[in-house]
Parts: structure tokens; sequence; C-alpha cells
């Protein structure tokens, strides 16, 4: 099983420096790659990754535009996977962006990285760093301290170092023994859960899991820290003679206070996102855990995305990474995942009798059945549909406890009737790596490498 962990370097300031450089090279080549690919494309050329990584390698040292001040190829001084790895990435950008169009889907093709408006990061070959205890032994570098040791026995693939909010972090790819990686349950339940805003998780035992909700609760600074840069901005503008947007290819003069807003903006929206991470780690861990078959709604966050009206407070929840922590942890529990069809009306359907109330309406927290007379918490009810889905429907296969009524009327097992739901067993089919995904503070599923 391949996991990862995300590690705080702390870097002197000639590291950081360096670091700075080096993903600065990272992004330059990426930039030159994707230039030269879209000219050879123009001109009907078919381009391709290897092709245009050994073009770059004949220019590299000799190239004006690539040498120093005093006609020194610059490099030299950056280890050669900072420019070697954005010839990859390129490739499998366009392989995605060819994957998405042939499937129908919605898809932009690979775009210029800016700076400040990218992510800063590089990548590092297996072969090229080794670990020791607390610091790693980096090419160019040699001994960075890092803020604790590797928790994960097995082979490492590969590394990346990247900063957020001023901060470096090296991720270490490690495939890790299936015994290492696995965890032990703590209880075989099955339990339904409804995801919410105010409550970001109902339980099928009528437990209500509060959402922290940090973005809301930091939104107050997160606006003062905003306009704090937005007038150091203006007054750089001013400065430099420039009247509403900003030319493409002007450069504002830099200044310590501006740098500093903008840094202490990062830095409030990278807690408001530990916070969101931390508690949803601790949520998927427990339910994981807890139970033996966990079963969930197969939403469609993009569309509820939509609705501005509601787009921040179900971002600020994190509908989606809930989903995705459950796929890979479900692994590491041997826990069933199961995904509710989204047409599955789980909060209409009566968890009593099953007699399916059409007019709800969704700002209708409560209800009562007009059959047999059943008052139902809107919420609650929805997970304890989705559990009796899930009992039903793989009771037969993996001998879960059948619930007092094991399945919602109209709703068996291997029947997908007109007005009830199908029950889809997950597919462990984790997408690239995107953001920090860890577990306990430290780790997270990654797909193997292509």
């Amino acid at each position: 099983m391949l996991l990862a962990h995300r590690i705080r370097i702390d870097a002197s300031t000639a590291q950081r420096d360096y670091f700075a450089r080096a993903a600065g090279t990272a992004r330059r080549v990426w930039n030159w790659a994707l230039a030269e690919w879209q000219r050879q494309t123009a001109l009907g050329l078919s381009p391709n990754a290897m092709a245009l990584k050994k073009q770059f390698n004949r220019i590299k040292y000799s190239d004006p535009a690539w040498l120093d001040a005093d006609g020194q190829p610059w490099l030299r001084t950056i280890h050669r996977d900072a420019h070697a790895q954005p010839f990859a990435n390129l490739a499998r950008a366009w392989r995605r962006y060819f994957d998405q169009r042939r499937a129908g889907q919605h898809a932009h093709p690979p775009r210029f990285k800016k700076k400040g408006r990218c992510v800063d990061s590089f990548y590092l070959a297996n072969d090229k760093f080794r670990l020791d205890g607390m610091s790693a032994v980096l090419p160019k570098l040699g001994r960075v301290a890092l803020r604790e040791a590797l928790r994960w026995p097995g082979r490492i693939l590969g590394a990346s170092v990247a900063r957020e909010a001023g901060y470096w972090f090296l991720t270490v790819q490690v495939d890790v023994p299936e015994q290492e990686a696995r965890r032990s349950r703590t209880g075989d339940g099955v339990t339904g859960v409804d995801l919410g805003v105010s409550s970001a998780a109902t339980l099928s035992s009528g437990e209500k899991i509060a959402a922290p909700r940090p973005l809301k609760a930091a939104l107050r600074r997160v606006r003062i820290r905003n306009r704090r840069l937005s007038r150091k901005l203006e007054s750089a503008k001013l400065a430099a003679g420039i009247t509403g947007r900003i030319p493409k290819g002007t450069r504002l003069p830099v200044s310590n206070n501006r740098t500093g807003a903008s840094k202490a903006l990062a830095r409030l929206h990278a807690r408001i996102a530990r916070v969101r991470h931390d508690f949803l780690h601790k949520l998927t861990t427990r339910l994981c855990r807890e139970n033996q078959a966990v079963v969930i709604e197969d939403l469609n966050v993009k569309g509820m995305l939509a609705n501005v009206r509601l787009s921040r407070a179900i971002a600020d929840v994190g509908f989606y990474e809930i989903r995705r922590q459950l796929q890979y942890k479900a692994l590491r529990y041997r826990t069933e995942l199961v995904l509710a069809d989204r047409w599955y009306p789980s909060s209409k359907l009566c968890s009593r009798c099953g007699t399916r109330n059409g007019g709800l309406a969704l700002g209708q927290r409560s209800w009562t059945c007009g059959e047999c007379g059943a008052d139902h918490d809107r919420d609650v009810n929805a997970a304890i549909n989705l559990q009796r889905l899930a009992t039903g429907a793989f009771a037969a296969a993996t001998a879960l406890p059948v619930a007092s009524q094991a399945v919602t009327p109209g709703t068996a097992a291997g029947l997908v009737p007109a007005g009830g739901g199908k029950v889809t067993p997950v597919r462990y089919e984790p997408g690239q790596q995107d953001g920090s995904g860890q577990e306990e503070n430290g780790t997270h599923f990654c797909p193997r490498f292509r």
C-alpha cells in the first residue's frame, strides 16, 4: 500500500533560499516546456515529453536565456531532479486533459505557472536523498532538520519539497508492506452517515457531529487581512503610476509591508485548512475504526457548490474530502464502504413504514409520517435509511448484522425500483495526490506512479 508522510522542515535561511530557487527552476522549466509544446503543435508536429527533455538538455548549459549575469549556467547550482521532473508532469497533464475530453468531461489544457499564484514545489528521486532519524540528507544542501521521523517502514519511492504559508514541507512516498499498513478495528457496527452543513455528520445511532466551520469562525480576520493587503497593493500601483488593472508583464515594486501582509493572510488560510483537516481526519478515522460497514450518499458536490447561498458553508465542511478519506482508510481498516445512489430518497422515506414523503422541502428539518404517524428528524431519518440500505444489500455477502427492519421497503438488495435507490460498492480508485490527506497528522494514501 502506498502511503505518504508530510513532514515540516526546520530550514535555515540558506536552505529556504535554495528551496525557493529550486521551486522557481521547476516552474520556469514547466513554462518553457509548455510553450515549446504549444509552438510545435501550432506547426503541425506531435511533441512528446521525452523529446522536449532531450531538446532542453542540449541548450540548458549554453543558451543565453539560461545563463547568469557572468555567463555561467546557473542550472548547475540546482539539482537536476528539479528541472527534469516537470517534463513528466507535463506529459501527465496533457494525458489527463485528453482522457477527460474523450470521456466527454469538461477539461482545461495545462496552463502556465505564475510566480506567487502556484504551489512552489520540486521533486526528489528516491536515490537522491536519504532519511536519518529526524533529519534528511538532500542533494546540494546536505543535512536538513525535520520536525519528526518517518513513520512508515518500507521502500521509499520518492519525495517532494513544497512551500505552504512560508513553511517548507518534505512529503515522502513509501510503499508500505500490507501488514504494516493495516489497522485493527475496535467495533463491528454498521452505520449510515448523512452529511450536512450544521452537523457535518449525522449517524444512524442518532448522534450528530457538529462541523467546526473554521472559515466561518475566522471570516472576520480573513476580511481584515485581505483589506490590509489590498490597501498596500493599491499604494504600490500608485507608486508605479498604474490605474485600473495591472498590465500583463508588469512587476510592481516589492515592499516589506506588502510581503508581510501577504504572508499573514497565507498563514491564516493555512490555519483554517489545518483545523478542517484535523476534524475530518478524526471523524473518518473513527468511522472506519468502529464499523465494519459505512454507507454514505454519492453526493453531487460540484453541483451543490453552484448554489451561491450554500457554497461557502458546503466548502467549509468538506463533503468530498470526507468521501476521499473514507475511501483509503476503509482499505486500511478492512471496512466496507458503500455509496448509495445520489437519487436515493433517504430523507423522504419513513424509516418505520417506508412511505415516501414527496413534498418534503429542503428547509423542513423535521416531519411526521402521514401513514404511521412517526415523527422524524430529517437527518437522523436519512442516516437510518442509509444504514438499512447497506445492511440489506450486503448481509448475504459479508454476514453483516441485520437491523430490526433489514431494508427499507422497495429497496431490497439487488433491486432498483423506481422510487428507491441502488447500492454501489465504492471503487478504490484514488485520484492524483492532492492536498495533505494526512491521517494522525502525518499520512495519506497515494496512487501508484503510472
